[in-house]
């Protein structure tokens, strides 16, 4: 029963991707990483920021 309620949530899904970015601190020069959840269509424009 699990597996069914699993497979109908994720039906919707399939426009969206997980985005992960690394971004340079200006003050300590560490990297850390940026994650986010956008749609297809917007991906450029979340590497581009």
């Amino acid at each position: 029963m699990a597996k069914k309620v699993v497979a109908s949530m994720q039906k919707g899904t399939n426009n969206h991707t997980k985005c992960i970015k690394m971004v340079k601190s200006e003050k300590t020069g560490a990297y850390t990483f940026k994650e986010e959840v956008v749609l297809n269509s917007e991906i450029q424009e979340f590497l581009k920021k």
